[in-house]
Parts: structure tokens; sequence; C-alpha cells
């Protein structure tokens, strides 16, 4: 009889020890799955590419090169240099020994002041745009009017784009009407998640036919997005800017692609009067 409180004893230290080593061994599994619960959340499931963002974003039946120039102009020379520019700028768009074109011309109304932005097209790509380069090292003409112009700038950068396959091709149009160049300076590496996301949200600002073009950049700045706008007034711009928020879907568009984004920048332009956007 006295052994067995020891046999008893021995046994419930036996059942306790099991009963630790289960509780923690299920704490650990728990543990575990937590953990693997919470990685899971930041695991990105990357896509194989095998091509380049410009050749999946960028439109097929053209091989068209973008050329965006910014002029910041010396206050007392802008109506000059207007004159000047859009003299040659006239005469090149209409050679025909020029594969290029002027698709617009402004000035900047609202963002930075006293300058000018230029938008060109080279038709055929990179060689036409080489082709313009040598014809325009050899033209005196051309040269006289850079060293003229460059007495009434303060600076100048330029970008070469492409435009998105899902935008508008811009072709020029009647006015009056205002300009909106919005530029999206995008996290490196996101590119094509902005552009799926707005080959869907470009459906919703149609309506109004306020889309001109859009257009992504490749040698210059990279990461940066141009979206040009057109509207006929101030007030036109912020009710059709309101429109979009009332349908369905434009919100969730605009909740996707705001984490892309580094910094962004809007300008309001005016056309000059050779401009073929008007």
């Amino acid at each position: 009889m006295a052994a067995a409180p020891c046999v008893w004893f021995k046994g419930r230290k036996t059942m306790l020890r099991f009963s630790v080593n289960v509780h923690r061994a299920s704490r650990r599994f728990s543990e575990s799955s937590d953990k693997s619960w919470f990685r899971s959340l930041f695991v990105h499931n990357v896509d194989a590419r095998k091509d380049a963002h410009s050749n999946l974003l960028s439109k097929k039946e053209t091989s068209n090169l973008y050329k965006i120039q910014f002029h910041n102009v010396k206050p007392e020379c802008l109506e000059a240099y207007n004159s000047l520019e859009a003299e040659v700028q006239t005469r090149l768009h209409q050679d025909k020994d020029y594969p290029c074109e002027v698709v617009g011309s402004w000035n900047t109304w609202y963002g930075e002041q006293d300058q000018a932005v230029h938008l060109w097209r080279y038709i055929g790509g990179y060689p036409a745009l080489t082709e313009c380069l040598k014809k325009l090292n050899n033209n005196k003409e051309y040269l006289e009017f850079r060293k003229e112009r460059a007495k009434m700038l303060i600076s100048r950068r330029n970008q070469l784009l492409l435009e998105f396959s899902f935008w508008n091709e811009p072709l020029p149009r009647q006015g009056p009407n205002i300009y909106e160049m919005r530029t999206y300076y995008l996290k490196p590496g996101t590119m094509i998640e902005w552009g799926n996301h707005w080959a869907r949200a470009i459906k919703y600002r149609q309506e109004n036919n306020e889309a001109v073009g859009g257009f992504f950049s490749q040698i210059g700045d990279l990461y940066v997005v141009h979206h040009l706008w057109a509207y006929e007034s101030l007030q036109s711009r912020e009710e059709t800017r309101n429109s979009a928020w009332l349908k369905e879907g434009w919100d969730s568009s605009v909740y996707y692609t705001v984490p892309l984004i580094r910094n962004m920048e809007s300008r309001l332009m005016i056309p000059t009067k050779g401009s073929p956007l008007q």
C-alpha cells in the first residue's frame, strides 16, 4: 500500500511532462504558423519578364519616338523666344526632308513660370532622330538660330519618350483649350504595374475628349510618366476631374497607383500660336 502513492506520483509527473511538451510543441507550431502567415503578407509573386517594359507597354503598330523639351526663358525674352521658335519649328515641321513634326508647343501658365514646353514626334524612331540631328548639325541657319536662342535661355532639359499603347494618339485639335501635363516620378521597377492599372483607368477619362496622350521616358530622367490632358477652362477641368470619381472603379485605380509614385507635379499650359494642339 505504501508504494501506490509513489507510482501515482510518477504517473502524474509523466503526464505533466507530456502535457508541458505538447503545450510547447503546440506553441512552436502556432508561432511558426503565425510567422509563416505574417511573412506571406509581404511575399511578392514576381512574374518572369522576358522583354523590356518599353516593348511591353509601347505601341506596336508605330515606331514613333517623342522628345519633350523644357526651356526656362528669361522673363523679358519670352515673347521674342516664342516668335523665333515658332518660325523655325514651322519650317522643320513642313520640311519633308526632316522625319520629325511638332506635336505641340506651350508656355507654362501655372507651374514653373516663363517656361516653354515643346513635344516633337520622330517618325521612325531612333534612326529618324539620328537623321534629324545629322542634318541640323550641318544646317548653318539652324546653328545660328541656336546661338540666338541661347541668349534668351536660363536653362533647358529634355527627355526621349515612348507613348503608352492604351492612350490616345496625340493629334492636332482645335481650340481654345488649356492643357495640363501631369508628371509622375515612379519608383524604379513599377512601370509595368503602372501600365497595367492605367490601361483600365483610362476608360474613365475619355467621355469629354480630355485625354491627349500618355508617355514614359526612355532617356533622361527615368521612370517618369507624362499624361497630357486638354480642357476648355479651369472650371471644365474641375468638373471633368470630379465626374471621374462618380464612376465605379476610378477610386480603386487611384488607390493602387498612388503607392507607385515617388513624386508628382502638375503644369497648366497655354498653347503658342503655331502649336498643332490648340
